[in-house]
């Protein structure tokens, strides 16, 4: 099975359908839970997101949560294998339509984290993995940004990424769904090039005011594994 070693020999494991990209990557270090903070990752194929803020240092509660059951396996493959300083790793299969409806876990957790579907237009990819993870099938940006709202304390983020074309609709979504943009930030592959992607951080509750940081370059090693630069 593939393997992947993050920073600081966090292992990963891939699968055809469950792999991951430099989005999620560039996602995971644009807003990392501090270290006691509850958070979860949703989706990311084989949840990368949580695995990275566990390279990165976070031993919080952490709640993988993944609709595909051969992702979620992978996860929870990964958890065992990095050994009990990733037993903070909950992986868990299952719906964000779902997840934080009334019950304990609504309003816990500090900080969310997305790398949700792109694409709502054009032909949906034949393999059913491929297009729910590229297409806005199984879940919607609402969808995202209801699970958010209901899984976040007041003051809580939610930190996702998503294409520059789509920056009115997100911000839209997400001003409806009570989460207030904060920061901003552009990625291009190289200076002067056009944005790819972009990363956004919103918070729950926050008051109107949004913060542009400086681009983020693959060009600088931003989405390399090992140690990178900021």
């Amino acid at each position: 099975m593939p393997t992947e070693i993050l920073d600081n020999g966090t292992r990963v494991f891939t699968a055809p359908g469950a792999g991951f990209g430099s989005d999620a990557l560039l996602l995971a270090r644009f807003a990392p839970p501090r270290r006691g903070e509850t958070a979860p990752d949703r989706g990311g194929g084989g949840d990368i997101v949580a695995l990275c803020g566990h390279a990165a240092g976070h031993r919080g509660p952490c709640t993988a949560l993944e609709l595909d059951a051969a992702a979620s396996a992978l996860c929870a493959r990964a958890v065992a294998e990095n050994g009990p300083a990733a037993a903070h790793i909950a992986p868990v299969c299952g719906d964000l339509r779902a997840f934080c409806l009334p019950g304990p876990e609504r309003g816990r957790y500090d900080l969310v984290a997305c790398n949700p579907p792109y694409f709502r237009g054009g032909r949906p990819s034949p393999d059913a993995r491929r297009a729910a993870a590229r297409h806005e099938t199984a879940c919607t940006l609402a969808d995202v940004a209801a699970c958010a709202a209901r899984a976040l304390r007041y003051g809580g983020r939610l930190a996702l990424c998503h294409r520059p074309a789509d920056l009115a609709r997100v911000c839209s979504v997400l001003c409806a769904a009570g989460l207030e943009p904060k920061r901003l930030a552009f990625v291009r592959h190289a200076p002067g090039g056009a944005p790819w992607l972009f990363l956004l951080e919103a918070r729950r509750g926050g008051r109107p005011g949004l913060t542009v940081e400086p681009d983020v370059l693959l060009t600088a090693g931003a989405a390399l594994y090992g140690p990178h630069k900021d």
